[in-house]
């Protein structure tokens, strides 16, 4: 059976060039078949020159305004590393291949595997690079956690991400270092549509508000005006080395194994434990969305997987570790009833929580200039700063 046909059996309408079907929020097909989500990766290859002498020289003038702008100083740029492959290889080609002095900067939402922690030390320490390292108080990231949980919205991992990138911010400004490098690739992971993974700061804070039992002392809360004020007062830049380049994951695997021992966690973002629920479980058992076929479309879309292999594994079930539920309901205190009880109701959108979306949409055009000038992340101006539609 060739991939046309078990898509049609399974009544779905699929992009003609990825393995995007007609689930995907705010997907749009054109005469073609082709998704608007392969338009959109062929639109940033054309802008960034990613893989192309325009995309490295492009990379070459910013790492020289790098080293510029960190002349004097210990460092001259921060690198987020959670001991996965992209940070992991980023960290390696900024020291040893670009010449640059980088801190690595890691959230701790003290969740992480074993195998993430040692990938962490294991690569800084074969660089000589330093390690700032922030720890959430571990029952207040887990009210946190719980929190989302009971809400029933599907962002359940939303305050590590908006956490880890206030925390990046606020690293940069105490060092005064201008440059953030982010260990993302659209040619490998693509750009996760917006539908149930919206999140900020208000967004938390109102879920937490309602849901939650301890105040939030040691977590890292990004409101609008601390994102205002680190974008326009700080001028800390951000900048994805990765949409310049030529990369690929499994070369970047056979690599940092064969150079610091480093190893494999078993799947994109399984490095993490909560992450690896999230993924594994919450989003496939409650709202029946499986994010991995982000990878799975971009490893199509460049060439490194077929779409016939791609949609095999996507409709295969996900990786998931051993007693991995019962860690989740011990750590946040919940009883199987509860637990069964959230997991059976119907789930929520964000739409129903107080959040800043219409104020990003609102103040687009300075977004729009912002991330021109690498100021925000070009996908948060993407994703946040236009309408849309919340997912069924």
């Amino acid at each position: 059976m060739n991939i046309g046909e078990s898509m049609d059996r399974k009544g779905l309408t699929v992009c003609s060039r990825c393995i995007y079907d007609e689930r995907v929020a705010s997907i749009e097909f054109d005469e073609e078949g082709v998704c608007n989500y392969c338009h959109q990766v062929d639109s940033l290859v054309a802008q960034y020159g990613t893989g192309l002498p325009k995309g490295e020289q492009s990379l070459k003038e910013i790492i020289d305004r790098i080293k510029q702008s960190g002349k004097g100083r210990k460092y001259d740029c921060v690198i987020g590393v959670s001991g996965g492959t992209d940070s992991s290889y980023l960290v390696y080609l900024a020291k040893e291949v670009w010449g640059l002095r980088p801190l690595a900067v890691h959230y701790d939402n003290t969740w992480n595997s074993a195998i993430a922690t040692m990938n962490i030390r294991k690569v800084l320490d074969g660089l000589g690079i330093d390690l700032y390292t922030h720890v959430v108080a571990n029952k207040e990231a887990d009210d946190i956690f719980r929190s989302f949980f009971l809400s029933g919205v599907a962002e359940l991992e939303a305050s590590t991400d908006l956490g880890y990138a206030y925390l990046l911010r606020r690293v940069a400004a105490k060092y005064s270092i201008e440059y953030i490098l982010e260990g993302h690739s659209f040619i490998e992971e693509g750009i996760t549509p917006l539908g149930r993974n919206y999140f900020d700061g208000k967004y938390i804070r109102s879920i937490h508000r309602q849901f939650g039992s301890m105040a939030m002392r040691t977590y890292p809360l990004m409101t609008f005006t601390r994102f205002l004020v680190s974008a326009l007062f700080h001028r800390v830049k951000f900048i994805r080395p990765l949409w310049y380049i030529d990369y690929a994951k499994d070369e970047a695997k056979e690599f940092l194994a064969s150079r610091y021992d480093w190893q494999y966690y078993g799947g994109h973002h399984l490095e993490n434990r909560m992450t690896a629920f999230v993924h594994s479980v919450y989003l496939p058992q409650k709202y029946g969305s499986d994010m991995r076929n982000n990878t799975l479309a971009a490893r199509v879309r460049n060439g490194a997987m077929s779409r016939e292999d791609a949609w095999r594994e996507y409709n295969t079930p996900p990786f998931m570790e051993d007693e991995l539920v019962n860690y989740f309901k011990k750590r946040l205190g919940l009883t199987d009833e509860l637990y069964e009880q959230v997991m059976s109701a119907p789930g929520r959108n964000w739409t129903e929580f107080p959040t800043y979306k219409k104020r990003f949409e609102r103040f687009r055009p300075l977004f729009h200039v912002l991330a021109k000038a690498n100021m925000v992340p070009m996908s948060f101006y993407l994703k946040y700063c236009f309408p849309t539609k919340a997912p069924a």
